[in-house]
């Protein structure tokens, strides 16, 4: 009870509620942004991080992540250019009121449908958090081993059409991640004799040359054909009525918020399915469902509680694999776990042991993320509005310069700039071959764990190749790895035969 006291104060000391509250806030004018979206400005704003003490910095990430994903509905409602897949769905009735006029109502109702997501799902994460990790500390490190294998399995379809490709980019991702020295023999391992490499490749230059680099390299190529972005509509009508969203609107949307919090919440907690899924999921239930199904993305208020409250409480809800399990369920939570680590610490079932009090002033943090996204949604909306309108000349310059600075503070090595330059080109090629840069990112940060379970299962078994076998657990977890493998590469071949019987089809026709 005393740990429990001592986290809930600290994460309402002074320090604690000024980054939390500055994360949510630039959260939120970063997520409106179009093109940049939670996972790039963590990525941004984890060498900030250096500076603050392990709570203040996770508060201050947490919140960025929950204002961005709010925010990113800003671009969806005024422009229906969604900044992050999650929030299609959302500009579906968000645009179609703003060509009403309404576009003030439909941010309000996003608002409102993401702070009760968030916050229903940080209720969820606080109640079964602690009892999961209890029980995960019964798996050894054949289980362990076998269980970061099946996400990696299951993640490699997130980012892209193909899961091979998926498979391939997570498999490159985890050769990267053992770049340096090797932990048992202590013997430089891929490092082509180059001495900065000794101690392996650094997360933040890496992530932020896969994340933020890469993006602005798509985004500039797409603006030089285009040559203008799209500009906001009028949104804001003077009517009341336009503006607000009344206790009636609002309690006439309670039935589809809840229902999406709960889809978010189930989505989330199972690595490698991610927000838009539990968006279209949400939004394709709450239409189902609804007596004015016709109404649907002609400006219907339930359309944009749906989609927001289910994309919101996968927030909170991603973060259960990664607390109980140290498996980061989607690209935010991994960029978190990167974050705990930096700090000195390892996400997983020990967290709850080693950091009880830090644990529970990061539940505090969770709550008062949602508590200040509200009221700073509600008060600032006008202002994030204007986000949208910063010319891309402007915005594309201070992205590249953040990247830079970020991946220079670290450890303040010029080595490290070229290392993000290089890795922004690379994810660049990725996103244009549609190889899953997720799948690689989550490869290259789970690597260091997946070859110390290995080893740790070699050794205990003194070289016994049927260890695994004696484990059911790790037994159940590797079959469903092998099955995921071998039905990825069927679906894949039984793909290529149907096109290639289509075309032979089509010749014969002609």
């Amino acid at each position: 009870m005393e740990m429990i006291i001592a986290g809930l104060l600290d994460s309402i000391s002074p320090e604690s509620l000024m980054f939390l509250l500055s994360g949510v806030a630039v959260g939120v004018l970063v997520g409106a942004i179009p093109g940049i979206n939670g996972p790039m400005a963590i990525a941004l704003f984890i060498p900030i991080t250096y500076y603050m003490t392990p709570l203040t910095a996770i508060g201050f990430l947490v919140g960025l992540n929950k204002g961005a994903f709010f925010g990113g509905a800003v671009s969806a409602v005024l422009l229906r250019t969604p900044g992050t897949p999650e929030a299609a769905a959302t500009s579906w009735d968000g645009y179609a009121l703003t060509q009403k006029g309404k576009g003030e109502k439909a941010l309000r109702m996003a608002l409102y449908s993401s702070v009760t997501g968030d916050f229903l799902s940080t209720i969820v994460l606080i109640a079964i958090a602690a009892p999961l990790a209890a029980v995960a500390l019964f798996m050894g490190p054949s289980e362990i081993f076998a269980l970061i294998s099946l996400a990696l399995t299951v993640i490699a379809g997130i980012g892209t059409t193909s899961i091979s490709r998926g498979l391939i980019a997570a498999a490159f991702g985890i050769l990267l991640g053992l770049v340096g020295t090797e932990p048992v023999t202590a013997l430089p391992r891929l490092t082509f004799d180059i001495y900065q490499l000794g101690s392996g490749l650094s997360l933040i230059p890496v992530a932020i040359g896969l994340l933020a680099f890469s993006e602005i390299l798509i985004q500039l190529e797409r603006y030089t054909k285009t040559g203008a972005a799209e500009r906001a509509a009028n949104v804001f009508s003077s009517k009341l009525e336009d503006r607000f969203v009344s206790l009636k609107e609002f309690l006439g949307s309670i039935k589809t918020l809840i229902r999406g919090s709960l889809i978010g919440i189930g989505v989330g907690a199972m690595p490698g399915l991610g927000a838009p899924v539990a968006s279209f999921m949400s939004y394709d239930q709450a239409m189902k469902r609804s007596k004015a199904r016709d109404e649907f993305g002609k400006g219907r208020l339930e359309g944009i509680a749906a989609s927001e409250s289910a994309n919101s409480s996968v927030v909170a809800s991603s973060l259960i694999p990664l607390f109980v399990l140290g498996i980061p369920g989607n690209l935010a939570a991994a960029m978190l776990m990167g974050a705990f680590m930096i700090h000195g610490m390892q996400p997983g079932p020990l967290l709850f042991q080693e950091n009880a009090q830090l644990m529970y002033g990061i539940y505090g943090s969770l709550i008062l993320a949602s508590l200040f996204l509200l009221l700073i949604g509600r008060f600032g909306l006008r202002l994030f509005c204007r986000a949208v309108e910063i010319p891309a000349m402007i915005l594309y310059p201070i992205v590249i310069f953040t990247c830079v600075m970020g991946a220079y503070l670290g450890k303040s090595s010029l080595f490290d700039v070229g290392v993000m330059l290089t890795f922004g080109v690379v994810g660049y090629f990725m996103r244009k071959f549609d190889y899953s840069y997720v799948a690689f990112l989550i490869g290259f940060i789970l690597a260091p764990e997946w070859e110390r379970t290995l080893q740790q299962v070699v050794i205990i078994s003194e070289n016994d190749p049927f260890m695994f076998f004696q484990r059911p657990v790790a037994i159940a977890l590797m079959g469903l790895t092998v099955f995921v493998v071998a039905r990825t590469f069927w679906t894949s071949m039984s793909s290529k035969t149907k096109d290639r019987s289509e075309k032979d089809t089509t010749k014969g026709s002609a």
